[in-house]
């Protein structure tokens, strides 16, 4: 029964890909995309149970594995997944409407966006670091398509830096990839890629070869990451994708990369000794922060806005990592779904906000809460969520990280990005707070006619209010209590800290 749960990620939205591909995008297809994440949750929900109480399991040969930290992948996948897809259906009525897209555009919008939850399940169900640059390479194919979907000047450049700076990194993943293929097959007890015989026998790895694989793959799944310096595709892709994709692209996709790093930090911890990825991770989570919070400033586009945000929140999740103690695991782990819950929201509220003023321009947009109240509550509820402040989840994950890096007693090294990392917090959340309120407050425009003018009609679906209202219930809930996840995520954490 479990197989068939663990198998259900990857079959219902490839079945969803079929039926949109036969079928086309209509009314009685429209909810197939909703129906095929909320299957997606239910089974990822029911395999974390299953993996809670008896540990681990395997299918397909040994190909597939899923243990806690799979299990809570899933769950966000499955989360994330079900608010971007509730609100796809109105979204897209309003491109057709507004002759920006056609029935068509909408049929393979939906096929990709789920060929591109399949990937993302399989990357984080293989058993194999092989198959998981495979279906992380996957994502970057199916997601080119989605970022350039509009086929305007600017989306189809961003689709093309997507591609080439992603296939970069990428490589350098597969260089990596192949040198701890190497040095297994000289190690007795391991050889191959299978990441939990890897992470039983590294000990066994030569450490030179380790080492340097091990930097070219967390640089590697890294510049997937979004982290800097391989950060350059980001906001632009973001900024271009649809809406329902970027809430995918940035509350899932980027930490389903760095879902990767930690597999891959295991290894080398057990290989190396916690100091060389500590060391690398602490690096790209500091200049993460640092370019965030340069850029956040002076922005004048309220997605890249919120793109520039997810490279912050990645940084933190990256510190977090660093740190490496059980608490400091199981936070980033909260991080990573609060950060997606959050996200989701934003990038779906934006979506209605450039449906509804025709500008995506922070200086164009006066007077949401006025003229549209339940959409800038909601973008303003998710600011907040985002600035970390209580009762959301990740003022609770962003406190566990930062309780951790206080007192793990690393040395100055990791004090000094502690330290830093909070100043440039304060940073960004002050440019987000700043750019936020120019848009929420103050008297509305008159309406204009022509290119870029107001096409949306000021009510706010309900499939969208319902998805923005769920996504931040969720996350208020986490912030208070973590429930029936509290196990999970503390196995997941004695997973990441790998053979003791």
């Amino acid at each position: 029964m479990t197989t068939l749960f663990l198998l259900a990620p990857l079959a219902v939205p490839a079945l969803g890909a079929l039926i949109y591909a036969v079928l086309g995008w209509r009314p009685a297809t429209a909810w197939v995309s909703a129906a095929s994440a909320a299957l997606m949750l239910a089974s990822a929900i029911t395999v974390a149970v299953s993996v809670v109480g008896s540990g681990p399991h395997t299918a397909v040969g040994g190909l597939l594995r899923v243990d806690a930290v799979s299990a809570f992948m899933l769950i966000v996948i499955g989360a994330v997944a079900l608010l971007a897809t509730t609100a796809t259906p109105a979204y897209l009525t309003a491109e057709i409407a507004a002759g920006r897209a056609t029935a068509r555009t909408a049929r393979w919008h939906s096929v990709l966006v789920q060929l591109f939850l399949a990937a993302m399940a399989l990357a984080v169900l293989a058993a194999n670091l092989g198959v998981v640059w495979v279906a992380i390479e996957a994502t970057t194919i199916v997601t080119a398509f989605l970022v350039g979907q509009r086929r305007t000047r600017a989306a189809v450049e961003a689709a093309w830096k997507y591609v080439v700076i992603c296939s970069a990194g990428i490589a350098l993943a597969l260089l990596g990839a192949i040198l701890l293929n190497y040095a297994s097959q000289q190690a007795p007890g391991t050889g191959g890629l299978d990441l939990a015989a890897l992470a039983a026998n590294a000990h066994h790895l030569d450490p030179a070869v380790t080492r340097i694989a091990v930097a070219l793959l967390i640089l590697g799944f890294g510049t997937k990451a979004g982290l800097a310096p391989l950060h350059a595709w980001l906001p632009d892709a973001h900024s271009q994708a649809p809406a329902p994709v970027s809430a995918l692209m940035s509350g899932v996709l980027l930490s389903v990369a760095f879902y990767a790093i930690l597999r891959v930090k295991v290894i080398a911890d057990a290989a190396l000794g916690p100091e060389f990825a500590r060391t690398v991770l602490i690096v790209m989570a500091i200049a993460s922060l640092l370019l965030a919070a340069t850029l956040l400033v002076a922005q004048r586009d309220y997605k890249r806005m919120l793109a520039y945000s997810s490279i912050e929140h990645l940084g933190l999740v990256a510190l977090g990592a660093a740190i490496g103690s059980p608490l400091a695991l199981a936070a980033i782990l909260l991080h990573i779904l609060g950060h997606g819950l959050a996200k989701a929201v934003l990038f779906l509220g934006a979506g209605r906000i450039l449906q509804a003023t025709g500008t995506s321009r922070i200086d164009k947009v006066r007077g949401l809460a006025a003229g549209h109240p339940v959409l800038a509550g909601s973008v303003g509820l998710g600011v907040l969520a985002l600035l970390g402040l209580p009762p959301f989840s990740l003022f609770a994950s962003e406190l566990g990280i930062a309780r951790a890096g206080f007192a793990a007693g690393l040395g100055w090294v990791t004090t000094t990005a502690m330290v830093l990392a909070v100043v440039l917090v304060l940073v960004i959340a002050a440019a987000l707070v700043g750019h936020t309120s120019r848009m929420l407050l103050g008297t509305p425009p008159e309406p204009t006619e022509g290119p870029g003018a107001a096409i949306a009609p000021r009510r706010l679906p309900a499939s969208t209010a319902l998805a923005l209202g769920a996504g931040l219930a969720v996350c208020a809930v986490l912030g208070i209590t973590a429930g029936p996840l509290s196990s999970l995520l503390h196995a997941a954490a004695d997973t990441l800290l790998g053979p003791q």
